[in-house]
This record gives structure tokens, C-alpha cells and sequence, in this order.
């Protein structure tokens, strides 16, 4: 009896080994689909099911909503196999042969290593339950844009990176934080600024670029227009929790990477990104003079409006300070100090309103601030039209975000109706979007004058061909 049951427990051993080797596997790709925020894009907040897809990704071109990318056999990537998962994960190539648009990172994403993909690969078919639900949109871009063949062309330029190798003139520490933000955290897609056809401008590398409404700001170890004045301590606070005293919040995109990703890293990675980002070569903008966050001051006029208006007057917050007053003031204190526990930041020593670009203040208020961290949420409700608090109009927009900069940010930068209107509107049309109502008429008008000489040449053709007729005659 004893034998059998020996031999009983030496005959499963193998499969408890496979079976702990997977584990183990699926454990390491759920860390490295963390690492690469697979959940901030293909999961819709609060909503969605994990992985699910339906999520807007709003871009100039159009929104793009994400795929469904759990192993469902029926609307997921169940039917993938290893090869066709890796041809969509870091050649944007789908297993029907149809080109992805690079809002999914496929051009950062080629840098992850084939171990690391072997591992993610087993997580989302073997560690993420499947959903047989399909997304309830679908990405549908006007033309030229939804020519997903043209990507071919776009990929040739700009899909050009292979499988990371670590720099033998770097430390370990370097090379991991270059891997972490280059294969997996694809900061380049935000932070750097896109040329004429929208891909990533390569000698502009982390120098900040728009983002939607929002803008990702120059990350480059530059000391006045970069990161190179935050300590690595300040920079793991700040991947940590979204916030660093006397910097910076998260908010936007960044509040997700912040959320669904960076938080839940270790802490041994989060130190080999900020080594590495406060390596990289700085770049300075020339409107820059000192860093953003040095700017401002407490500041509180509250006692100059107080009895202007009687207490049941109708519209009494006439100008910035007046909106400034009735709120924000009693989240950001009346002399912008914030909070005591600044869950409500502070709003001079910030980046928001120091930086010469005013963007994620204006965006701050029309969309409002919302992540969460160690079980802690951060909220600032949004002012924009669909607002539950009270939609602010665009003057009012205006009014409120020059007194906070005249008061407590940056004084010589103003914000302007023309702001507010765009990032109402999602942000800075690029030239190759701003051309699209155009470029229909444009191949009409192409392809009647490509009839028209078609149709001279037959002509001639038939004229010569008739003169020689004669001739013979």
C-alpha cells in the first residue's frame, strides 16, 4: 500500500511541476501586462469587464475604441496562437491580416523581449477569464482613415524597433528603467511630440506632446523644462500614488498609467524608471525660464469680494476671483494652499499652473480629476457640459484659470477663449487630420482628371490611327 502510494505521488510529480511552471508563467505575464497597462486601454472604467475592450480612445483622426482581447473563442483573441498574438502585440498585424491603428503601442511593444512575450501570451490565454460579450462599439474612422491598409506604408517608417537589448555602456539599474518605459510603459507615446504624419518625432524623444485636450510634458532630465529638478524619491512618490509634493498630479491619461499600472509595480522597478528617465538627454524649451513648479505663492483676495453681493443674488460670480471663490475654494482653500493632506493639491509650487503650456488646467476643469491609489480615491469633479456639478461656460473657463495663474502659477501666461474651445473640442488638430474633409474631393477631382487624359490619349489614338486609314487610301 505504501508503494503504491509512493509511486501514486512519484507519478504526478511531473504533472505538478508543469502545472507549477505554469503558474508561475501566467504570474510573470500578469506582471508584465501591468507593467505594459493592457488595462487602461481594453477595459472601460468602472463598467467594463477586464479586458473586455469598448474603450473610447479619442484621437485626432477619430475615436478608436479598443478590442476585446480576453480568450473568449467568439469575440476575443481565443483562436489566437502564439505567433498571431505576437504579431499583433508588436507588429499591429491582427490574425486576419488587417493592420492595427498605433493607438494600441504595437511600435514600443516590438521592443518586449520573447521571453516576456512567451509569458504574457500565457497569462491572457491561461490567467484572464474569458468574456464571449462582444464591445458594444467598434472603430469606425472616416476616409481616408479607415483604409487600414495604408498602416503598411505608416509601419515601414515608423514600426521599426526590434526586441530590447540592454546597453552595455548602462547598469543594470538603467537598463531596466529603459525597458520599462521604452517596451512596457511606451512613455515615448505620450510624452513625445508627433511630426507631419503623426508618428513619434525621434529628436524630440520625451519633450512633451498634446494628448487629446491634455497635455504629457517634457520628462527629460532638462532642469528648468524637464524632470531634472525632481529627486528619484519625488518621481517614485509620484508613480506611486499620482501625486509629488510640490510638483505635479496625475490626472488624464497619466492618472490611468498611474492607477492601472504603475502603482502595483515594485518598488525596485519604479526606481530603475526614474534612473532612467533623469538619464535621458535633456531638452529645454526656449519659453521656459525656471521649472514650473517653482512658481507662486499663497495668495487670498476673498476679503476684497466679501459684500460686494447681497446673499441671494442671482449670477453674482462675475469675474475670476469672484468663480474662483464659489468653486474652487473650498476644495483648493482660499489661498490655494490645498488641502492639509493635499488630496487637493496645492496650486502654486504645481506644474499644472506653472508650466508655459495651459493646457491641463483648462483640462483639469472641464474633465475633472479622477484615479485611485491604494484604495484611496482622488477626485475633482469636471466642469465641462456634462458636468453634476455646474457646467462652466467658456468665459467663465477663461476667467477662473488666468486668476489662478495670475494668482498662484505662472503670471505670463493667459488663457484664451480659442484654449477652452479646443479642448472642448479633444485637443489640437494635426495637419494630416485637418486635411481629411479635404482629401475625398481632392481623389474625385484626381480621378476626373486621370479620366480626362485617359480619354485625350484614346482620342488621339483614334485620330491617329484614322489619318493613317486615310493615308493608305
Amino acid at each position: 500500500m505504501l508503494f503504491a502510494v509512493s509511486a501514486l505521488v512519484a507519478g504526478a510529480g511531473p504533472a505538478n511541476a508543469q502545472s507549477s511552471d505554469m503558474e508561475a508563467l501566467v504570474e510573470k505575464g500578469r506582471g508584465i501586462a501591468t507593467a505594459a497597462d493592457c488595462m487602461a486601454c481594453h477595459t472601460v472604467p468602472h463598467t467594463g469587464k477586464p479586458f473586455s475592450g469598448g474603450y473610447p480612445i479619442v484621437s485626432p483622426l477619430g475615436t478608436i475604441y479598443s478590442t476585446n482581447i480576453t480568450p473568449s473563442r467568439t469575440s476575443g483573441i481565443g483562436n489566437y496562437t502564439e505567433s498571431d498574438f505576437d504579431e499583433a502585440v508588436r507588429k499591429g498585424i491582427r490574425k486576419d491580416g488587417a493592420h492595427l491603428y498605433p493607438a494600441m503601442p504595437y511600435t514600443s511593444y516590438a521592443e518586449i523581449t520573447d521571453d516576456d512575450m512567451h509569458a504574457l501570451y500565457a497569462y491572457f490565454m491561461n490567467g484572464v477569464p474569458p468574456v464571449d460579450e462582444p464591445a458594444a462599439n467598434h472603430t469606425a474612422l472616416p476616409f481616408p482613415f479607415n483604409i487600414r491598409f495604408s498602416m503598411a506604408f505608416w509601419n515601414l517608417i515608423y514600426s521599426t524597433k526590434a526586441p530590447f537589448q540592454p546597453s552595455p555602456s548602462q547598469n543594470e539599474e538603467i537598463n531596466r528603467g529603459a525597458y520599462l518605459a521604452g517596451a512596457l510603459g511606451h512613455c515615448s507615446s505620450c510624452h513625445s511630440p508627433r511630426d507631419i504624419l503623426m508618428g513619434e518625432s525621434a529628436s524630440s524623444f520625451l519633450a512633451g506632446g498634446f494628448v487629446g485636450p491634455w497635455y504629457a510634458p517634457n520628462i527629460t532630465s532638462d532642469a528648468v523644462s524637464g524632470i531634472g529638478g525632481w529627486s528619484e524619491d519625488e518621481l517614485v512618490q509620484y508613480f506611486r500614488t499620482g501625486h509629488a509634493d510640490g510638483k505635479n498630479q496625475a490626472a488624464g491619461g497619466m492618472a490611468e498609467a498611474v492607477q492601472n499600472s504603475l502603482q502595483h509595480l515594485p518598488d525596485t522597478d519604479l526606481r530603475a524608471l526614474a534612473a532612467y528617465i533623469k538619464s535621458v538627454p535633456p531638452i529645454r524649451d526656449e519659453r521656459d525660464t525656471r521649472p514650473a513648479h517653482q512658481y507662486g505663492q499663497a495668495f487670498r483676495s476673498e476679503e476684497s469680494i466679501r459684500g460686494i453681493s447681497a446673499s441671494n443674488e442671482h449670477d453674482s460670480l462675475r469675474n475670476g476671483r469672484e468663480l474662483y471663490s464659489g468653486y474652487c475654494a473650498s476644495c483648493h482653500q482660499i489661498d490655494g494652499a490645498g488641502s492639509q493632506n493635499q488630496a487637493y493639491p496645492s496650486l502654486f509650487h504645481n506644474t499644472a499652473t506653472g508650466s508655459s503650456e495651459p493646457a491641463n488646467l483648462v483640462s483639469a476643469i472641464l474633465y475633472g480629476v479622477d484615479r485611485e491609489t491604494d484604495g484611496q480615491q482622488v477626485l475633482m469633479p469636471s466642469f465641462g457640459e456634462r458636468s453634476y456639478v455646474n457646467p462652466l461656460n467658456d468665459q467663465q473657463i477663461v476667467d477662473i484659470s488666468n486668476y489662478v495663474l495670475t494668482s498662484f502659477g505662472n503670471p505670463a501666461v493667459k488663457v484664451s477663449l480659442l484654449d477652452v474651445a479646443r479642448a472642448r473640442a479633444g485637443g489640437p488638430v494635426p495637419f494630416l487630420a485637418s486635411l481629411q474633409p479635404y482629401i475625398l474631393p481632392l481623389v474625385m477631382v484626381a480621378m476626373l482628371l486621370l479620366l480626362i487624359v485617359l480619354a485625350w490619349f484614346v482620342l488621339r489614338g483614334r485620330k491617329k490611327q484614322q489619318s493613317s486609314y486615310g493615308g493608305v487610301r
